[in-house]
Formats: C-alpha cells, structure tokens, sequence
C-alpha cells in the first residue's frame, strides 16, 4: 500500500508541479551522463563537437577540453539536483555556451537550434523552481 502512496501524490499535483519534476529530472540526469560520456565517448566522438576557436583557449588537446566540458556538465546536474533554480539558469548558461560553440563551426545547425530548445526549457525549469519554492521572510515581495 505504501508503494502507491507517492505516485497518487505525483497524479494529484498540478500540472506545473508536475512539469517541474519531469524538468528537473531531465535537467538532472541529462547533463550527467552526458558528462560521463565525455570520458567514455560511447555516444560519439565529441571532440568533433569543438570548436577550432574554442580549442585554442583551453590548454591541452580537444580531449582534454572535452574532459573539463564533461566535469562542467555532471556538476551541472548535481546542481539543478539541489537548487534547481540556480541550477536551470546555471544549465542554460552552458547551452548558450554550446550553441555559440556550434554556431562558430559552422555546421551542427540542427543540434544548436535542438540545444536552444532545451536552453529554453532550462530557463522554464528555473521559473517553475521559483515558484515552486517555499516562501521566506527575505523572499517575500520580491
């Protein structure tokens, strides 16, 4: 019985409190196994993904930036994990940051404007949270 005790709480929230969960899971776990996989490249080679422009400013090889770029998005995750409203600008942030990485390629067009639709859905994980946060006395009015 107490099994099905959370999943009729989930039914019964609102559907913004809903679409906060789904967000914030997806904003938790994306970015950490796609974090993971900058050591592993199972999914692709993702030094491909790099900009010569952006090579340069980042000492060492494009695995290394790539390694530092997987290290930056697993503490993402961890971030919108515990302060999801800091965290949903925080992973917006790094997408702007891929888009202008990709858009200076030249080429991946298709997966900047797919990385701008999920940069706004960062965004919208971030207003949910702020809205879904517990008032305080220093927060109310603002």
């Amino acid at each position: 019985m107490a099994t099905t005790r959370p999943r009729a709480a989930l039914r019964h929230l609102d559907p913004a409190g809903q679409a906060f969960l789904i967000l914030r899971a997806a904003f938790t776990v994306a970015p950490i196994l796609f974090g993971l996989d900058k050591f592993a490249n199972i999914l692709t080679d993702w030094t491909v993904y790099l900009a010569p422009e952006i090579d340069r400013l980042v000492p060492g090889s494009a695995s290394t930036a790539m390694a530092i770029v997987g290290v930056v998005e697993i503490v993402a995750g961890v971030v919108v994990a515990v302060r999801p409203r800091f965290g949903g600008y925080l992973v917006a942030a790094w997408l702007g940051g891929i888009i202008v990485n990709l858009l200076l390629l030249g080429d991946y067009f298709d997966v900047a404007l797919r990385d701008f639709g999920l940069l706004l859905a960062a965004l919208a994980l971030a207003r949910l949270a702020t809205s879904r946060a517990p008032a305080t006395a220093g927060a109310q009015g603002r």
